[in-house]
């Protein structure tokens, strides 16, 4: 089959490999008809990671179901169904209780896995014309009569609607509230509209590319644009010198200036300062145990320099950790089924396979007009 494969820092390729097969019986196969370029598979492609050269990346599928084992009882061929990027088992103490990105079983001696993903365990991506899915009566997210109308939308169930969803959950978000959500990516862009639908009464997003924060504004949240203007004096200026009372961070530690330097602890210490006392913050942006590669000392060693004095000081609470997507998505679905949410409202691009590599370099680069790409592996 044909397959997206990491080569090197911003080397990625398009080649034929082995085709996926049943490996154990509870393993479903899917032919993948659409599967996304997430922000976090940029990590990857930067060389920030240590995923190895020959892995097949993905982690944002769905497709249609053409093969099952011997063990699979709910999911039959035909279904069409959206996977969670996380791999669970459904029985171990994390997953019974919800909490799949951290499954202790599919990955024997680390907690979580993912499709395609470095430092989530040996499983091949997505970003392919097929995929093995384990335990696929669990894994599987069964969509409705509408799949093929709605597949723009159900295929954002894999990951960043429910991610998304996730941070303003961690950030314990009420109807009402005000928040601020630092990255207007399409992580970003989920948890301003998340917010919406939850009934915040002010959501302010922060980015500095132009087109991103027009979809922000485009569902109704406040733009402010960190490029033109300090964020912490212009949300601290739309609060009245309050502060938001919850806020999300969905960047990670790749963020940078309005300069273009990278600097690891920007968003997360603007968060502090821009939450009021006792509010909450949720953090989905990725920071990871070590990068080598990091101009910043602390970074190298996964670490960064946080404003614990004003935190403590003020009160503030902080939830973070990547979305247990099975814990939201069969809610997400159905209002999508019921035309209560159309998270597709931020898809650019919809290309075949082997435009990836272009597509890649383009989102990479934050070419206007590149805020979420879809690939169709088998059209």
């Amino acid at each position: 089959m044909k397959a997206v494969i990491y080569n090197g820092p911003r080397d990625i390729r398009v080649v034929d490999v082995a085709d996926p097969q049943i490996e154990q019986p509870t393993d479903v196969l899917v032919k993948i008809t659409s599967t996304n370029i997430c922000g976090s598979d940029l990590h990857m492609y930067e060389g920030r990671t240590d995923i190895e050269c020959g892995r097949v990346l993905g982690h944002e599928n769905l497709g249609e179901v053409v093969e099952i084992g011997r063990a699979v009882y709910r999911v039959k061929v035909g279904d069409k169904v959206c996977l969670p990027f996380n791999i669970g088992c459904g029985f171990c103490r994390n997953c019974e209780k919800g909490l799949t990105g951290a499954c202790l079983t599919v990955a024997p001696g680390q907690a979580g896995a993912a499709y395609g993903f470095a430092d989530m365990g040996p499983f091949q991506g997505g970003q392919a014309q097929y995929l093995r899915v384990p335990f696929g009566d669990f894994n599987c997210l069964k969509l409705p009569d509408d799949a093929a109308e709605k597949e723009d939308d159900y295929v954002m169930l894999a990951d960043i609607f429910p991610t998304g969803w996730h941070a303003t959950r961690l950030a314990n978000l009420m109807p009402g509230d005000s928040i601020a959500i630092y990255g207007a990516g399409p992580v970003g862009l989920m948890a301003a509209y998340s917010a919406m639908i939850q009934g915040a009464r002010q959501v302010i997003v922060v980015d500095r590319h132009k087109d991103r924060l027009k979809l922000a504004e485009q569902i109704g949240a406040i733009a402010v644009n960190d490029a033109e203007h300090d964020p912490v004096e212009q949300i601290m200026e739309l609060t009245n010198g309050r502060g938001t009372d919850k806020g999300c961070e969905c960047v990670g530690w790749q963020c940078h200036d309005h300069g273009g330097q990278e600097i690891p602890n920007l968003t997360m210490n603007n968060l502090v300062k821009t939450t009021r006392a006792t509010g909450q913050i949720g953090v989905v942006g990725v920071f990871v145990p070590q990068d080598p590669k990091s101009p910043d000392d602390l970074m190298k060693r996964g670490q960064i320099a946080f404003d614990i004095g004003n935190f403590f000081f003020k009160g503030l609470r902080m939830g973070s950790g990547q979305a247990n997507v099975k814990a939201y998505n069969r809610e997400l679905r159905d209002l999508i089924h019921a035309d209560r949410a159309k998270p597709s409202f931020l898809v650019s691009h919809r290309l075949p396979l082997e435009q990836a590599p272009d597509a890649y370099k383009n989102f990479d680069n934050r070419i206007d007009g590149w805020t979420k790409v879809i690939l169709k592996p088998n059209e």
